[in-house]
């Protein structure tokens, strides 16, 4: 059986009815309708070599794949050349915040210039990765102040992007408050108050801090 076999074999319509909706302006048929936990364990089976050189994919499913076998990758400089590979094809939010790289974990410091690369890339998406990817690895032990100036002063207008910075800033004052407060109120006026209303729904962030942010105009 081919991937594309595999993927219609695990197929649910009325999953793939509701998830339509969840990633808007595909084409009808671009989601089959697998459901993640049977895409994590069909990453296990399948050829991964095969998968990943084969671009572009034409499913959603194929991509989510490619994602999810990238994302469990150990080699760091194998794992970065087939992300820089696989991001132009990347075309949603889903596929996009599915590529977490393991690996980079133990690689913060040697990332950082790809990271900035990414966050001034003309692709949303990529836009929208780098932002993902110092939200999921550089707001702990890897955070520098400096990074969230980074994400404050993208000008994009593309809602996928403005999200992400809006998530950003959301978990940022739950890890790190005391450097990211005085970065909020310079937040172009949509952004800041994505991130106060994702911050207010945080158990992560305190009820005295809650309050700070409801004050903030």
């Amino acid at each position: 059986m081919t991937i594309k076999d595999h993927l219609f074999a695990l197929q649910d319509t009325k999953y793939r009815d509701f998830h339509r909706s969840l990633v808007p302006g595909m084409p009808e048929d671009y989601i089959i309708g697998v459901r993640m936990p049977a895409l994590r364990q069909l990453a296990k089976d399948i050829d991964a070599e095969g998968l990943i050189a084969e671009l572009p994919h034409h499913y959603y499913e194929e991509n989510q794949l490619h994602a999810i076998v990238l994302s469990g990758m150990k080699d760091y400089g194998q794992c970065l050349a087939e992300v820089e590979r696989f991001l132009p094809y990347v075309n949603n939010w889903a596929t996009c915040d599915g590529l977490r790289p393991r690996c980079f974990t133990k690689h913060t410091e040697e990332l950082l210039p790809h990271v900035k690369r990414w966050l001034a890339a003309e692709h949303e998406y990529t836009v929208r990765f780098g932002i993902g990817i110092l939200e999921a690895f550089y707001l702990d032990n890897a955070f520098r102040e400096e990074q969230l100036l980074w994400v404050a002063n993208i000008n994009r207008e593309e809602y996928y992007i403005r999200m992400m910075q809006a998530w950003y800033f959301a978990t940022a004052l739950a890890k790190q408050w005391d450097a990211t407060l005085p970065v909020i109120s310079t937040l172009p006026d949509w952004i800041r108050r994505k991130t106060i209303h994702k911050a207010g729904e945080s158990f992560r962030v305190s009820d005295e801090h809650k309050e700070i942010l409801r004050n903030i105009k």
